[in-house]
C-alpha cells in the first residue's frame, strides 16, 4: 500500500472532513499548497470481493478506527517560479496529534490560512501563514464544551484587514465579523435560530447573504443582512425549503425550492428577491403525483414525558378513516445534525412510503434530540451517549403515535439505514414492548467498530468513554429481542463494516434469538448496482407485510 499522499485526502478525512481536493492554489496562481499525509502507522482493513474466481479479491485499506493512530498530516507550499518547497510550521500545542481538515488562502498571494484542530475537536485554530518563511501566527482560537462543528463558511474581504467567520458559540449558529488580529468587529446576525448555510458578502453593498431556520426549524429561507444593522431581510418568497447558488456579484441567484409535497423547482431572482425567470417547475413530477394518487405529508408535534417538543410528520392511507385501526411504519436517522422532518420534498424513500402507505400503513418521522436546526443545546446533548436520547425518543414517539385513537397499538415497526439503521436496532431492543418489527440495513452494532474522526467527535475514545459505548451498542441488548428483525448489510461497505452485522449476528446466535438477515455481496454503504436497490426494497416490502 502506499503510505504517503500528496494534494490528495485519505479515506477518513474524505469521507468525515468532506475534504478531497487537498491543494489550493494562491491567488496569482504562483504557489500551490498541500497536505502530506503519511499514512504508514494507520491500520488496514480487508473486505473481500467476490467476482465468480477461483479465490476472492483481497480489498485493503487503510481505515483508523476509534482510539487507533491516525494518519500524520503536514503542510507545504511549492513556488513555482523558484521550484521551492516550503514546510509550514505548525505547532502542535495541543497534543500529539491533530487535524488539517482545511487549507486556504487568503486575499495576500503570500499568505495562508490553515485550520487545525486537535484530536477531541473542541479546540479550532485559524492560523495565517508566511508562504515564504513557513511562519505562522494565530489568528483565530474557537473551544467548544463539546465539539466544533466543522464548516467551509470562511470569506476573507478583498481589502485583506477583515473576514467573515460562522461560529455556534453564543448557543446558535451566527455569522461574525473579524479583523485580522482576531479580534470580533461585530456578530451580525443575532437570535434563536440557526444559519444553516453562508453565500458570501457583496463588498460593493455592504450585504450578506445566508440562509436560516428563523421561520421555523422545518424551513428554511435565503436572506440578506447589512453589515451595520445585521438585520435579515428574507428574500425568497416560497413557504418550505429554499437554497440558493449565487452569481459571482451576488446580483442574480438560482432559487431551489421545494415543499414536502411539491418537488424542487429552480427559479432566478435578482438580489432584491425578485423573479427573473423560471428554470425548471418540474411540472412533470407533479402530474405524477396526481397520477399516483399520492398522500400529502401531514406535519405535528408533541411532547414526551421528559417535557421535550418533537415535531415530525406522517403520510396516512388514501381513504383514511379516522375510525379505523392503522399500523404504524417509523422512518429514523436521527444522527447528529441531521434533519429529516423539513418542509422539503422527500428524499428517495418517498415513494416508497406512498406505496406502503396504499398498502393500509401510516408512516411517520420524528426528528429526535441530537438533529439539527434547533440550536447548539438540542444537536449537541447527545454528546459522549451517541443513541441514549435518541432512542428515549423514537420510544416515545413511538407510545405518542400508539395513543392516537386511529392506530394499531400492537402494529408498530422501524426502518433506518445507517445511522438510522443503529438507532432502529436500538428502538427494537430497548423499546421492545411497543415496537413489533424493525428494519436495519448498514447499521453500527458498537461504535468502536467506527472510525476516529466521526466517532471521537461525538464520544471520545473507547478508553476515555466505556459507558458511552457500551451502555447505546445494540450488540449488548441482544438478549432484549422481542420482535422481528431483519438484518441487511452490504459485504463490500468500506464506511460501516459489515464486521457490524458479523458480530451482531454472533451475539444473537448465541443469545438463541431468531431474526431474518440478508447480506449483498460486493456492495458498498448505499447498495445499489446490478439490480440490488430493486431487489433490497421487494424484501423489505414483504418483510412488512409479513410481520407488520
Amino acid at each position: 500500500a502506499i503510505d504517503v499522499i500528496n494534494g490528495a485526502s485519505d479515506w477518513v478525512y474524505e469521507e468525515e472532513f468532506r475534504l478531497t481536493k487537498a491543494f489550493d492554489w494562491s491567488p496569482d496562481g504562483e504557489k500551490i499548497a498541500f497536505l502530506k499525509f503519511n499514512e504508514s502507522a494507520v491500520k488496514e482493513f480487508t473486505m473481500q470481493s467476490f467476482k465468480g474466481d477461483l479465490y476472492p479479491e483481497n480489498i485493503t485499506f487503510k481505515y483508523p478506527k476509534v482510539g487507533e493512530k491516525n494518519a500524520t498530516v503536514e503542510v507545504f507550499v511549492y513556488d513555482i517560479k523558484s521550484a521551492k518547497t516550503i514546510e509550514i510550521e505548525i505547532e502542535i500545542e495541543t497534543g500529539p496529534e491533530v487535524y488539517i481538515p482545511r487549507i486556504l488562502w487568503t486575499k495576500d498571494d503570500n499568505t495562508l490560512c490553515i485550520f487545525k484542530l486537535n484530536r477531541h475537536q473542541n479546540e479550532l485554530e485559524l492560523l495565517l501563514a508566511d508562504a515564504e518563511t513557513g511562519k505562522t501566527k494565530t489568528l483565530l482560537k474557537e473551544k467548544n464544551k463539546y465539539y466544533i462543528s466543522l464548516h467551509d463558511n470562511l470569506s476573507f474581504l478583498e481589502d485583506g484587514n477583515y473576514f467573515l467567520w460562522t461560529s455556534e458559540e453564543d448557543g446558535f449558529n451566527h455569522i461574525y465579523f473579524y479583523d485580522l488580529v482576531g479580534m470580533v468587529k461585530k456578530q451580525i446576525t443575532k437570535g434563536d435560530f440557526d444559519v444553516t448555510d453562508f453565500y458570501g458578502f457583496d463588498e460593493k453593498k455592504g450585504l450578506v447573504y445566508f440562509q436560516a431556520a428563523i421561520d421555523s426549524p422545518m424551513e428554511r429561507h435565503i436572506y440578506s443582512a447589512d453589515l451595520n444593522s445585521g438585520i435579515p431581510k428574507k428574500i425568497t418568497p416560497f413557504k418550505g425549503t429554499n437554497s440558493a447558488q449565487f452569481s459571482s456579484t451576488f446580483e442574480y441567484f438560482v432559487n431551489t425550492h421545494s415543499t414536502a409535497n411539491s418537488p424542487p423547482t429552480f427559479t432566478v431572482f435578482n438580489q432584491n428577491g425578485e423573479k427573473i425567470r423560471v428554470i425548471e417547475d418540474n411540472r412533470g413530477v407533479q402530474q405524477l403525483q396526481k397520477d399516483y394518487a399520492v398522500q400529502p405529508v401531514e406535519f405535528f408535534s408533541f411532547t414526551t414525558t421528559e417535557g421535550v417538543q418533537l415535531n415530525g410528520w406522517q403520510i396516512k392511507p388514501p381513504d383514511f378513516d379516522s375510525l379505523g385501526q392503522y399500523p404504524v411504519f417509523m422512518y429514523v436517522y436521527g444522527g447528529p445534525g441531521s434533519q429529516e422532518v423539513l418542509d422539503q420534498y422527500g428524499s428517495q424513500n418517498y415513494w416508497w412510503f406512498q406505496l406502503l402507505a396504499q398498502k393500509g400503513y401510516i408512516v411517520a418521522c420524528v426528528d429526535n434530540r441530537g438533529t439539527g436546526g434547533r440550536g447548539e443545546a438540542f444537536k449537541k446533548m447527545t454528546y459522549l451517549q451517541l443513541g441514549k436520547y435518541e432512542t428515549i425518543d423514537q420510544v416515545e414517539a413511538a407510545k405518542y403515535l400508539a395513543s392516537l385513537p386511529y392506530t394499531d397499538t400492537n402494529r408498530i415497526g422501524i426502518f433506518g439505514w445507517s445511522y438510522g439503521g443503529y438507532l432502529s436496532l436500538l428502538s427494537l431492543l430497548k423499546g421492545a414492548d411497543i415496537f413489533k418489527s424493525a428494519i436495519a440495513v448498514a447499521p453500527v452494532s458498537n461504535w468502536k467498530w467506527y472510525d476516529t474522526v466521526y466517532t471521537e467527535r461525538y464520544m471520545r475514545t473507547l478508553e476515555e468513554n466505556p459507558e458511552g459505548y457500551n451502555d447505546n451498542a445494540p450488540i449488548n441488548f441482544v438478549d432484549k429481542l422481542k420482535g422481528n428483525l431483519l438484518l441487511i448489510h452490504g459485504m463490500g461497505d468500506d464506511n460501516v463494516h459489515f464486521q457490524n452485522t458479523v458480530e451482531l449476528t454472533e451475539a444473537l446466535i448465541r443469545a438463541d434469538k431468531q431474526f431474518e438477515t440478508y447480506f449483498y455481496p460486493n456492495r458498498d454503504h448505499s447498495i445499489y448496482g446490478a439490480n440490488a436497490r430493486h431487489h433490497l426494497y421487494v424484501k423489505m416490502t414483504n418483510f412488512l407485510l409479513e410481520n407488520l
